[in-house]
């Protein structure tokens, strides 16, 4: 199968501002204290251009932000050093956080429900008191710190997901309180402190958070959610509600099911059909734009499955391709495989979510965010030339700058779905000197399949690890002697870039 694309390179093109860069996700915040995390936080900026970082459990237990009274009827002592510990090292790294407010400290909870390995307390405060004092006292410590301007560069956001139980234990309505009750604290501090949510999974609650500010006069300054394109979009499941709570959703009694019974459960739930259409992602986009109205849109967290291979790599080409326009920032989830949601698993990959493995090795999407900083922030019209030829899943993303453009050919498909092999053509329209091409695919940029050579070992060597960032490097090749059509093979889950400098 063959297709075949035009690009004209004399084209003014159109703004294509990096929205991806704006921020990215990182574990929880206990994680940041360590120092391979920081420097591997450093250098995805540097090498990617993040500019916020956003993490779970900035108020968790093993942040020692709230410490209980150690005999009883003492009263909790507020520590916020960890906190300055971590903000002070994303401001010498060259970056700013973008505050997640949660979860609830434990002295504070109202019931012990709580969420991953870390435990994170997800409830509403047993007293609004406590947690209206703690984030008074919070923000007014950070504008001591670091200066009110600065402060005023950040963005607030208020809890994680409280639509799903799993991190929220409360309804709705209980969900717009707390959240009244964090914007009205922030606000009180400095009326300049940009504040929002309603953080939701699934692009859930837009319409119903606005409703609520708007009708309470409830401050709100962006809107924030969440998707994947493995959400079904119509789904209940474990989701909270106006008066109503998902904790329902997943009972499973131990003493009635063996554990072969558990994990089948379980692998049924992770590994259920996606019927989603491919640019689900973009289909949802739209929807959250239109009910964010005029306020600015942060996705602050998605993804595309398929964490260490190069499926990650073509899903987020095409996922940024389609939702041109739409978004002011666009967080992906996450840096690091230094995670510890279901613990630290440690093994050198075990698809999980991170831009780098957890000795730092950098995966295929690593390597298409780091192609994509060097390109340029104008995007060029690519035309299809030539009839009946299937562009169902091959595609190109064409950047400029005034001296470099580069050209993102990546074939996708959600799953892996429908979609084969092709042979793609390039017409280039328009003067060039030298043109370089790299590939990101099976064997190419791919420590994943290093690993696999070297019989998957759990625990890696200095000289393993050195053959794994080897295999990481993204290859460029001149091929000036190229012309019109470029014509390559692009397999299933791949992309080829050609970096081509003008005359």
């Amino acid at each position: 199968m063959s297709v075949r694309y035009s690009v004209d390179l004399d084209q003014p093109g159109r703004a294509f501002p990096h929205y991806w860069e704006l921020s990215v996700g990182s574990c929880h915040a206990a994680t940041i204290l360590r120092a391979d995390v920081q420097a591997q936080i450093r250098q995805a900026h540097k090498d990617i251009g993040f500019r916020y970082l956003r993490f779970h459990g900035l108020l968790d237990d093993d942040m020692s932000v709230v410490i209980a009274g150690f005999m009883p009827g003492q009263p909790p002592q507020l520590s916020f050093f960890n906190i300055d510990c971590i903000f002070d090292f994303l401001l010498d790294a060259g970056m700013k956080p973008f505050v997640e407010l949660g979860f609830m400290p434990e002295a504070f909870a109202s019931s012990d429900h709580t969420t991953f390995h870390y435990k994170g307390f997800s409830s509403m405060p047993k007293k609004d008191a406590d947690w209206e004092d703690l984030i008074t006292k919070l923000v007014q410590h950070l504008e001591d710190r670091y200066g009110a301007e600065e402060v005023r560069t950040w963005f607030f956001e208020v809890w994680n997901e409280p639509n799903l139980y799993f991190f929220f234990d409360g309804t709705q309505e209980d969900y717009f309180h707390l959240y009244e009750m964090t914007a009205r604290s922030i606000k009180n501090v400095d009326s300049k402190l940009k504040v929002g949510g309603p953080a939701t999974s699934n692009n859930a609650w837009i319409p119903e958070f606005r409703n609520f500010c708007e009708a309470n006069g409830v401050p709100y300054d962006f809107i924030s959610t969440h998707h994947y394109p493995s959400d079904d979009p119509l789904s209940t499941a474990g989701m909270n509600g106006p008066g109503t709570k998902g904790e329902d959703f997943m009972k499973i009694d131990p003493a009635s099911l063996s554990p072969e019974d558990i994990q089948k459960i379980i692998d049924a739930f992770f590994n259920r059909e996606n019927k989603n259409p491919r640019d689900i992602l973009s289909r949802l986009t739209q929807k959250a734009k239109a009910e964010a109205g005029d306020y600015p849109l942060y996705y602050t967290e998605w993804n595309v499955g398929h964490y260490d291979t190069a499926y990650a790599a073509a899903g987020v080409l095409a996922t940024l391709a389609y939702n041109e326009g739409l978004v002011e920032g666009y967080s992906y989830w996450c840096i690091s495989d230094i995670f510890e949601e279901l613990g630290l698993h440690g093994l050198p990959f075990n698809n999980e979510f991170g831009l780098v493995n957890v000795y730092g090795t950098p995966k295929p999407v690593y390597r298409v965010f780091e192609a994509l900083h060097k390109a340029g922030d104008r995007r060029l019209n690519v035309t299809a030339a030539g009839e009946g030829n299937d562009y169902r899943t091959a595609e190109v993303l064409a950047l400029a700058d005034d001296d470099v453009v580069t050209l993102f050919a990546y074939n996708h498909d959600i799953e892996e779905r429908e979609i084969r092999r092709v042979t793609m053509e390039l017409e280039i329209k328009g003067s060039f000197r030298k043109v370089e091409k790299a590939v990101i695919g099976r064997g190419s940029a791919d420590p994943f399949s290093c690993w696999n050579e070297m019989s998957r070992p759990a625990y890696l060597t200095k000289a393993q690890v050195s053959q794994l960032d080897a295999a990481s490097q993204l290859i460029w090749q001149d091929v000036t002697a190229c012309r019109d059509p470029f014509t390559f093979d692009l397999p299933e889950e791949s992309v080829t870039i050609f970096r081509l400098t003008r005359d």
